[in-house]
């Protein structure tokens, strides 16, 4: 029995099985960061925490509100909740994306200009985000503070503090 397993195998091995080997690596995305400079620790939209690799610095990728790497490689609420907001941020508006916090009311990200943009909690982010920037992208707003994104198909700006950065 055991020779006619050997055989079948032995023929599996050498006539049916392809004989090319593929090694694929994945390479997870970062999506914010923890930390500064050196230090700074990569993180996935997920909340998965990846040590060892170069954090990217141009354009820098935006700063999670925790001050350190909690242990077990990934992240819980309320920071899971802010990783998930800026991972899901279009890639033209990345470079523009300073940090993010967590309050009361939920995740707020702030651009390089100082704008806030306020999405609550991390359900329908990417809704959020494209309604951020089609009022980013609006000319008839030349100026804002914030963005109120609770309700994606229903958003509010208010202020006049910041002016809205040149488009790249």
């Amino acid at each position: 029995m055991a020779i006619v397993f050997v055989a079948g195998l032995s023929a599996y091995w050498v006539l049916l099985r392809d004989g090319s080997a593929t090694a694929e690596v994945r390479v997870p995305e970062l999506a914010s960061r923890i930390g500064n400079g050196e230090d700074a620790v990569g993180v996935t939209a997920s909340g998965k925490i990846v040590p060892g690799r170069a954090v990217p610095s141009d354009p820098p990728l935006p700063e999670l509100s925790i001050g350190s790497v909690p242990e077990g490689g990934k992240l819980t609420d309320p920071a899971l909740a802010e990783a998930k907001v800026l991972g899901a941020a279009p890639k033209e508006l990345r470079p523009y994306l300073e940090r993010s916090h967590y309050d009361e009311l939920g995740v707020d990200v702030v651009l390089t200009a100082g704008i806030e943009l306020r999405f609550g909690d991390a359900s329908r982010a990417q809704r959020k985000w494209a309604a951020a920037a089609a009022l980013l992208a609006d000319p008839s707003i030349s100026a804002l503070s914030y963005i109120n994104l609770y309700v994606p198909y229903r958003p509010s700006v208010w202020g006049s503090d910041y002016s809205l950065p040149p488009a790249q």
